[in-house]
């Protein structure tokens, strides 16, 4: 999740406007970057709860890491994330401690940013008392157990989501990802993409499954990080079958962001709330909670960051389905995303092997990895068959670039020849040589 922008104050005077926002980040091909989002939980070495904010906790994490030339950003004066360039850290709602890297040409500057961030992060996290493990979901702390970070839109949030969903605020203190963002050339390379992307975004899932545990014992599932995504808030989240209606593009993604439920909008650096109200209503002048105030281009720029579909549309692709893992694999998830969608031939090899799949086949799919993983079936293949072509697919698309990238996938090919998922080998160390406690997969997952 984004730390609060530069609110820009153009006034809304048309619906074009908003499908011009998304137009704006086409690129040429010399253009496209490479942007790594990932998350991890902290921990408090001396007995693995989740630190607080302050003491001891998250707040001095920030203030230590200001040493490398990091700026503080503040919320009611607070620090809630750090600027270095076009890199930030932010924080998620139960602290979970997140590196959004700066754009870069390469998966191996890409490799390179995240080695620097972790040697930082240990430096000041050692003497702390604190470690760091890239999990999907937490394997201890109950719900409550978890912290809340002091950012106003989580207050909102935090009221909000029990109305919308089961599972949302798990989704906000439990979980941790990995995700890349991704250019797009125009509008019809951003549908293509986009549309390759949703219906391959559930072999992603289970490729980088990562959560088997919750509250210290097995959780019956790969990926409980993806379960919770079904039961946050139907409204914002999972496959929007409008991306792949006839017609598609811009302007039809704005109209379905339209009708999302908004949940603030920020005025003199205050969060105001507006959970529930669509931001039609509000452009329209119809949001009773936000009587007086106008919509502006960085209202909607904000709302869009609220959007949880599993590939979401901003100013590029971002990639949101797979759980956090160990560095290789925050490295590798890049890496078969670039490999599928930054050279010609390997997009459209990935479009023909989904072009038969409806949208119910993926929504389907989609239900069935947090558990089946690789195991799971579409068009009557399993998806572990369906992964060796996709990662072939990958692998040619990466050898097309010229970098010598396609090392990054070693981690995936091993998954797929084995069929054993991060998660997976947890299991087996968990009945095995930890002889079932789960409390050890902090010492092994610390990076």
């Amino acid at each position: 999740m984004s730390n609060p922008g530069e609110s820009d104050p153009t006034p809304i005077t048309s619906a074009r406007q908003l499908a011009d926002w998304f137009a704006a980040g086409s690129k040429p091909r010399a253009d496209w970057r490479i942007g790594t989002e990932h998350e991890k939980f902290g921990f408090r070495r001396a007995d693995l709860a989740p630190p607080p904010y302050e003491p001891g906790g998250i707040r001095a994490m920030l203030e230590g890491l200001m040493r490398f030339g990091w700026q503080p950003i503040l919320d009611n004066g607070k620090p809630i994330g750090l600027k270095r360039g076009d890199a930030s850290v932010s924080l998620e709602p139960g602290g979970q401690f997140e590196l959004s890297g700066a754009p870069v040409a390469t998966l191996h500057e890409t490799r390179d940013e995240l080695a620097n961030h972790l040697e930082e992060v240990r430096a000041v996290a050692e003497p702390l008392g604190l470690g760091f493990a890239p999990l999907g979901f937490h394997p201890l702390a109950t719900r409550e157990q978890m912290p809340w970070m002091p950012k106003g839109r989580y207050a909102i949030m935090r009221q909000y989501m029990p109305q919308v969903g089961a599972m949302g605020l798990d989704m906000m203190l439990r979980t941790c990802t990995v995700q890349v963002n991704l250019d797009f050339g125009d509008e019809a390379d951003m549908v293509e993409k986009l549309r390759v992307s949703l219906a391959l975004q559930p072999l992603a899932t289970a490729l980088f499954a990562n959560a088997p545990f919750a509250e210290g014992k097995p959780n019956g599932l790969r990926s409980l990080r993806a379960k919770v995504w079904t039961d946050t808030d139907p409204d914002r989240t999972g496959i929007p079958a409008v991306a792949f209606e006839d017609g598609f593009g811009f302007e039809r993604f704005a109209e379905f962001v339209l009708d999302v439920p908004m949940y603030f909008i920020m005025r003199e650096g205050r969060w105001i709330d507006a959970a529930g109200m669509s931001f039609r209503a509000f452009l329209e002048g119809r949001a009773d909670k936000l009587k007086g105030h106008g919509a502006t281009m960085g209202d909607w720029a904000d709302h869009v960051t609220t959007v949880f579909t599993d590939v979401r549309l901003k100013r590029f692709l971002e990639m949101r389905g797979a759980d956090a893992g160990a560095p290789a694999y925050l490295t590798a998830l890049p890496a078969f995303w670039v490999g599928l969608i930054y050279d010609d031939a390997a997009q459209k090899a990935a479009r023909a092997l989904t072009k038969g799949w409806s949208v119910a086949d993926i929504v389907a799919l989609r239900n069935a990895v947090p558990g089946q993983a690789l195991e799971a079936t579409i068009g009557g293949r399993s998806l572990r068959d369906v992964a060796r072509d996709v990662m072939a697919i990958a692998r040619d698309g990466l050898k097309a670039r010229g970098l010598g990238e396609e090392m990054h996938l070693d981690p995936l090919d091993a998954i797929v020849a084995t069929g054993q998922t991060q998660a997976d080998r947890w299991l087996e160390r968990c009945a095995g040589a930890w002889g079932g406690d789960v409390s050890k997969v902090f010492a092994e997952a610390a990076v």
